[in-house]
């Protein structure tokens, strides 16, 4: 007998054990051929196995080892492979066995053998045609299940029944009981065409529970969705799923904490057994998860031992600890407690503890901050336990020891995040609830926003309250923004024209996912850039791998922590944080055949590289925030005090750390010395300090090669010609803190008209006069992707942001930055 297998990698579809078995049934010797192929030697018969996913390897792995021949895939991209084809029929098969999901094979195989194509099919056909049939089964509460094999015709799933083969139904039956416990039964009966249902495919959109339905039903509802998709409801406004569910004779007097569970006819319980629940006819049933032993090893064994003493010796009064005694109940007191902790404190010194962050008491409060890789929802360190030390600018002394992601913690990272894309909730979940929980981890943001301000202080840099209201404040106004977006992303429709052709085909334009994508941010708001991209991705329905900038990783890995308090998005989806340099992290994610996605936000120079890679990979998409060397022309018709005001916010805005910072004033010949004299009185009176001093103007430079850069170039513009007015010098104190500097007498060719320390050209401009005219044109000619007139520094999380020439493409925030994070399809249809 020869085989042959063709491994459909369409969606993964019969994965359970039951659809295996139920093949194997199939082909076992003298059964199911001997019924139906009346004149054929059953011996010599050539039978094609055609299978997929997971069904069809464990298939073909027996059917190799018996000598068979097995085939690779032959279908590609929703198109059978002709030269695959043709192998399958010069084999000369008579007949085809396929699993369930038949509709993905293509007729010219279902008609070529001789005796068609036998079909198995997880139910007592006709009820629960197509997909989801054993869930179903399950759902409509049906006494009987079971599977049918059928003669496939021109419909695929329907056709003369050949045998069919069914069971029991029990009250607390899963998909996975059902599986495993009806293969062969006792009895072969029939069914006729009544009552025959066909019902779609179960996802997370279609499973929430209604709740105005009888126990019984909501039982029937929830064992059938089981764990994937899962039932749901809303519980304190987040979405809970219900599963091993069991009918219970009354839980009334049930004793628990009540729970409020939206749309249910009263308050579930929670108790030890479990969470009893209500349908709306008064019965109960109970709903609660899987519990697992937790396995310790050697050494935790020997250390329970050890707490198990410490805690002997405290209660003396019990005879034996058991694992069930209670340490309170016990009579414990407070005393007990704290030395409790010491004696674990002085036991545990040796032990790895996971995600032990880092306290400092600063800015009249206790910070936490984690410093591990972030990866599939869990604090895990980097491969070989690789670290380094995150400064802090204003003394420059370690902050403390982060994990330095590798390129193998890259490839677990987005493996992480295609899983959550392809099997988990996020990009399928119903808009709305996607946009719910953004807005709730605005809210998660809001409530810990001083401590992140903090965090961001000691990280960057940044000027606290200005990190309060701009790092920190803008993220969550990013957040909330995009939320609003989550369930208005849509695509069009159009008619086509009749002539010449008179068949009517719409067009439908559809706003998809792009799946994985990477994110690369930059030092300068490593929280505010960290939400630009991120709140944009996510509303888009996409998976995220994000790299902090590595001299500033603090307050991305605090992100992920502030999260996953209410938990705002399903495991794996936001939580991929990989601290680490560039040349390893960001390479590889531009190079990940994966990650289909990438935005970044740095200097040209990288950014060029980036995009090299990203094409020569797999053509991913790309979007690229490159900073400017901005100019801000002021005429002599301006608002002097405003001009001035704006003039310097434009140029020392979070310490001249601003992508869009104004490094090219260009003030019109009448007002010139008297601008000059005035932005010079006002630079007498900045205050450079501890950003955390409410009243510092300007603290630290980001990082200590940053402030050489600084140095090096105000050398530079000295030896080139121009006059240096005020600053330019490294202040005398601990830390990488620099004077604010003015230069005059600038011409267009010197380098420090040139360069930038965050690099050219397009990103930003400014126009002060009160001439609108004048301001119109002037803006209208300026090649620059934003143009503030009469202000400076003005974003608006609504308003797109982006640069022009090399200041890169692409944009964040606004409606124009979901395009970034999505894909557009056309379907034609004729009909």
């Amino acid at each position: 007998m020869a085989s042959l297998g063709g491994a459909v990698t369409s969606a993964a579809r019969c994965r359970s054990p039951g659809a295996q078995r139920g093949l194997w049934a199939l082909l076992a010797p003298g059964r199911l051929l001997v019924l139906r192929c009346r004149g054929v030697d059953k011996n010599n018969m050539k039978i094609a196995v055609i299978g997929q996913s997971l069904f069809g390897q464990e298939v073909y792995k027996e059917l190799r080892r018996e000598g068979h021949t097995v085939f690779p895939r032959w279908r590609l991209k929703g198109q059978a492979l002709p030269e695959v084809v043709a192998q399958y029929k010069a084999t000369g098969a008579q007949l085809n066995v396929l699993p369930f999901c038949s509709q993905f094979i293509p007729m010219e195989v279902i008609d070529h053998p001789q005796h068609g194509s036998i079909i198995y099919h997880p139910s007592l056909l006709p009820r629960h045609r197509g997909a989801s049939a054993i869930n179903w089964t399950l759902i409509h509460g049906d006494k009987k299940g079971g599977f049918t094999v059928f003669w496939a015709d021109d419909g695929l799933d329907t056709g003369p029944i050949l045998l069919q083969r069914e069971c029991d139904v029990e009250p607390d039956d899963t998909v996975n009981t059902i599986y495993k416990r009806f293969l062969f039964p006792e009895g072969v009966k029939g069914t006729t065409t009544e009552g025959a249902t066909y019902e779609c495919i179960q996802k997370k959109d279609n499973s929430k529970i209604d709740w105005n339905q009888p126990a019984e039903a909501i039982h029937n509802w929830i064992r059938g969705n089981d764990k994937v998709p899962g039932a749901w409801a809303l519980v304190d406004g987040q979405m809970v799923t219900f599963y091993g569910s069991s009918l219970v004779n009354s839980g009334a007097g049930a004793k628990g904490e009540p729970l409020e569970i939206e749309g249910a006819s009263r308050p579930g319980i929670v108790t030890k057994a479990g969470l009893v629940l209500f349908g709306n006819d008064g019965k109960t049933y109970f709903s609660s998860g899987d519990s697992a032993a937790v396995e310790l090893t050697e050494e935790e064994q020997a250390f329970a031992q050890q707490m198990r003493a410490v805690w002997q010796s405290i209660l003396t009064n019990v005879a034996e600890i058991q694992d069930s005694t209670d340490f309170f109940k016990s009579g414990a007191a407070s005393m007990d407690v704290v030395r409790l902790v010491e004696e674990v404190k002085l036991r545990s010194s040796g032990c790895q503890l996971q995600n032990e962050d880092v306290e400092k008491d600063v800015n009249n409060m206790t910070v936490r901050m984690p410093h591990q890789l972030f990866i599939n929802g869990e604090f895990v360190d980097a491969e070989g336990g690789k670290t380094y030390n995150t400064i802090n600018p204003t003394d420059g002394t370690a902050i403390c020891q982060v994990s330095l992601a590798q390129v193998s913690d890259v490839d677990k990272a987005v493996a992480a995040a295609k899983e959550a894309f392809e099997e988990g909730e996020w990009g399928r979940m119903n808009p709305r609830d996607r946009g719910r929980l953004l807005y709730r981890l605005a809210d998660l943001m809001e409530q810990h926003q001083e401590e992140l301000a903090t965090i961001e202080s000691l990280d960057s840099g940044a000027v606290y309250t200005l990190a309060l209201k701009t790092h920190v404040g803008m993220s969550i106004q990013t957040f909330r923004y995009f939320a609003g977006w989550c369930d208005k992303i849509q695509g069009t429709h159009h008619p086509h024209q009749p002539w010449p052709d008179p068949n009517p085909e719409p067009h439908i334009h559809q706003n998809g996912t792009n799946s994985v994508c990477g994110i690369v941010i930059p030092w300068n708001y490593p929280l505010m850039m960290l939400a630009w991209k991120t709140a944009a991705c996510l509303a888009a329905g996409n998976t995220v791998v994000l790299k902090p900038a590595q001299v500033t990783p603090l307050t991305a890995v605090k992100f992920a922590v502030v999260g996953g308090e209410g938990g705002t998005s399903p495991r794996g989806v936001r939580q991929n944080i990989l601290p680490g340099s560039g040349s390893v992290v960001g390479q590889r994610l531009s190079d990940h055949p994966d990650v289909r996605k990438l935005g970044f936000t740095g200097s040209t120079e990288i950014g060029k590289h980036i995009m090299k890679s990203c094409a020569v990979s797999n053509v991913k998409k790309v979007s690229l925030e490159l900073g400017g060397k901005s100019p801000l022309i002021i005429f002599s018709d301006c608002d002097m005090d405003k001009a001035v005001r704006m003039g310097m916010s434009s140029v020392f805005f979070n310490k001249g750390e601003n992508c869009i910072a104004a490094g090219r004033l260009f003030v019109e010949d009448t007002i010139y010395d008297v601008f000059v004299a005035r932005v010079v009185e006002e630079m007498k009176k900045m205050k450079v300090g501890d950003p955390l001093d409410r009243s510092t103007d300007h603290g630290p430079q980001n990082h200590k090669a940053h402030l050489d850069k600084l140095l090096e170039f105000c050398q530079m513009g000295v030896k080139e010609g121009a006059t240096l007015v005020r600053g330019g010098k490294q202040v005398d104190r601990p830390g990488f803190f620099f004077e604010p500097t003015l230069f005059t007498g600038v011409q267009d060719h010197m380098y420090i008209a040139v360069e930038e320390s965050f690099g050219p050209y397009g990103l930003a401009s400014g126009v002060f006069t009160r001439d609108i005219g004048k301001a119109l044109y002037a803006s209208d000619r300026l090649n620059a992707g934003t143009v503030f007139v009469n202000t400076y520094n003005k974003t608006d999380v609504a308003a797109p942001f982006g640069g022009f020439k090399q200041s890169g493409f692409g944009k964040d925030l606004g409606q124009e930055a979901l395009n970034e994070y999505l894909r557009t399809k056309t379907v034609t249809i004729e009909y």
